[in-house]
């Protein structure tokens, strides 16, 4: 049986903590609702070890660079599976990754979102491996995003009950 946990921390990776929002910010939605054996992520976007959101802020082919972008969308991956281990006890618990929706906040004309959201998918595949971790995808461009994070993703995941 795969240990994700274990798997991570052979990577060098640490999960962040919860995310520490701004006091005026108040989100009335759970970071993952688990329905049966399905877990819906909501949006997540980076944040450094201690729950802080991390940068770059910005617009990708603005003020951030697509290398810039994609190592953000690397992170939201971490503050994602931080989210599910909270909430499912284990990442074991993740028999399939099925879909993942990413959007990139880009300056005008931008036309390359999948390359950033590639950070996100190559860390899953990475860590869980291509039978688990492959999932459909979609990449869109936005013109702003939350805390103007240049990357901000969701996604939908079956668990063991």
């Amino acid at each position: 049986m795969a240990n994700y946990e274990q798997r991570l921390a052979a990577m060098g990776l640490v999960l962040p903590q919860p995310l520490k929002l701004p006091s005026n910010m108040v989100l009335p939605f759970p970071w993952v609702n688990v329905r049966g054996n399905r877990a819906f992520v909501s949006g997540h976007g980076p944040q450094n070890t201690d729950g802080t959101p991390a940068g770059p802020f910005g617009a990708v082919g603005e003020n951030i660079s697509i290398e810039e972008a994609k190592a953000s969308a690397r992170k939201v991956a971490l503050s994602m599976l931080g989210s599910l281990k909270r909430e499912l006890g284990s990442l074991d618990r993740i028999t399939g990754w099925c879909r993942v929706f990413g959007m990139v906040n880009c300056a005008p004309r931008f036309a390359n979102p999948p390359a950033v959201i590639n950070g996100f998918t190559e860390l899953i595949i990475e860590v869980f491996g291509p039978e688990v971790g492959s999932h459909s995808r979609s990449a869109i461009g936005v013109a702003g995003l939350p805390l103007n994070f240049p990357v901000e993703i969701e996604a939908e995941v079956i668990v063991s009950t």
